[in-house]
């Protein structure tokens, strides 16, 4: 496995793989059942859940109606605290502005904290290009980085792991990044917690860089907070010299007021808690105190397009907190690494295509990759309807239509290999249109029934290699309705 996932097989090709290892999904298994039910125990304590849910479902789509003014607001607000505000249009334009940035400062080597926006760019390659190295910290992105591994979940990226499996990693590749880990380290979790502590408490005191993310941006002082449980992100947002923090420009928030909705939801539906052990504010730059060079780059990447679609927009209201993922029959089989994104899950699935449009063969597919059973919706503290916008985006694969890419509209053809249901809708669409052919297709289904095969043949071999065709009942409900009830009786 490489740093990438550049070139990664479609969902389904890469899901038939994943499917099959058993150790996988044990591990899956176990660690989303475990994670989901203790999120189900601290969800129920509030007894306003449900209005918690609406309110930051309404916060985010009035910050994303009026995007433009709060985003010159933080860059004012920013700019005014001593920090530096840049722009980036697309992956490329953030990890150059990054890798001038550490240039700058003539080192060659950085500490990051666990960031989605960095993962979406590729910002550790783009570094490693440059000659410099970056070293995560969050223990799971460590794992990650240690085993050459990509992250598989949002929120533990080293889920698809065990213990056993974290233990060689460590013995096998920490003598190659820095501190060696204990010959007698052990699968215990507290000696692997130590071993990892040893190893970075070097990186930590060294590092003049740090760079980040961040989950929120309060507009009205220009404020970003990151919201961690293990004192990494700390360590990393207050030692270094020089910060640079990499942050989408969906993530915004208008006042404090607002950010006191999600950190009552943020916790709760991601590691289960009443509140993150630690939660990091900083605003600009503060004499004698923490980093004294401060950037924000402020990143585009495809989400002034995915703001353009008035469906598929509600998937910027995320606030990457992993519930969906936890409580995805799809995900607990298939694995993060199946959807080849930063972003796996629910969430990447209606995400990924939108920000990086749906040419590929693998963005094609991600729409695909559910179920569409709404337990993702369910359970979404922004209250995203995630099996809504997978249909919106299965349409826009099948069909093509008009789409916003850099700003400018344009229509998309349709994509390969979906001849067979365009044909099939449009001749349902037909037929529903016409009650007389749709009443008369129903009665002859009924009584050709007995000849119906179990199997469908061509293109629907796929569908029924994994499900019976259901049976077709002996009388169509309108048929059963007139012949029951007398003309005219409402009953």
């Amino acid at each position: 496995m490489s740093g990438t996932y550049l070139g990664m097989p479609a969902f389904p090709k890469a899901a038939a793989e994943s499917t099959q290892d058993a150790s996988l999904r044990g591990n899956l298994r176990h660690a989303t059942h475990t994670i989901r039910d203790k999120r189900a125990k601290a969800v129920a304590e509030l007894d306003d859940w449900a209005q918690l849910r609406d309110a930051g479902a309404a916060i985010k789509n009035r910050t994303l109606r009026h995007l433009d003014h709060y985003l010159e607001q933080v860059e004012a607000a920013v700019t005014a605290a001593g920090g530096h505000v840049h722009w980036a249009a697309d992956a490329d334009e953030a990890n150059h502005l990054v890798t001038e940035l550490v240039r700058m400062t003539g080192e060659s080597e950085v500490v990051k904290v666990k960031s989605m926006a960095t993962q979406e760019i590729g910002l550790n390659q783009a570094l490693e290009g440059a000659g410099i190295h970056a070293y995560e910290t969050d223990l799971a992105e460590l794992i990650v980085q240690l085993g050459d591994d990509l992250p598989s979940h949002l929120l533990v990226p080293a889920i698809h792991r065990n213990r056993t499996e974290i233990r060689d990693i460590f013995r096998r590749e920490m003598k190659h990044w820095g501190r060696t880990a204990p010959a007698d380290l052990t699968d215990d979790p507290r000696a692997l917690a130590e071993a990892a502590r040893l190893h970075l408490r070097e990186k930590f005191l060294r590092a003049k860089v740090g760079i980040s993310g961040a989950n929120f941006v309060v507009a009205e002082t220009g404020t970003l907070v990151v919201v961690e449980s293990e004192g990494n992100g700390r360590m990393c947002l207050t030692l270094p010299e020089t910060l640079i923090s990499v942050v989408g420009i969906e993530k915004l928030v208008p006042t404090w007021q607002d950010l006191e909705v999600f950190l009552q939801t943020l916790p709760r539906s991601s590691t289960a808690e009443r509140m993150n052990p630690y939660t990091s504010t900083w605003t600009g730059t503060t004499d004698d105190d923490g980093p004294q060079s401060f950037h924000l780059v402020l990143l585009d990447n495809g989400r002034t397009d995915t703001l353009a679609d008035e469906v598929g927009r509600q998937a910027l209201r995320c606030i990457r907190c992993s519930a969906c993922l936890n409580v995805c029959p799809v995900y607990e089989r298939a694995g993060g690494h199946a959807y080849g994104s930063a972003y796996p899950g629910p969430i990447g699935a209606i995400l990924t295509p939108q920000l990086r449009g749906t040419a590929t063969e693998l963005d094609a597919s991600l729409p695909y990759a559910s179920s569409l059973c709404g337990a993702c919706y369910e359970v979404c503290p922004v209250a995203i309807d995630i099996p809504e916008v997978l249909v919106h985006l299965r349409e826009r694969v099948v069909q093509g239509g008009a789409v916003t890419i850099r700003g400018e509209r344009r229509t998309l053809k349709p994509a390969k290999g979906h001849a067979a249901e365009r044909a099939a809708m449009r001749a349902a669409r037909w037929a529903l249109d016409r009650p007389a052919v749709l009443g008369a297709g129903q009665r002859l289904a009924a009584r050709t029934r007995r000849l119906h095969p179990k199997r469908l043949p061509g293109p629907g071999r796929a569908w029924t290699d994994t499900r019976d065709i259901p049976a077709v009942p002996a009388e169509s409900f309108r048929d059963w309705w007139h012949r029951t009830r007398p003309e005219g009786d409402p009953k």
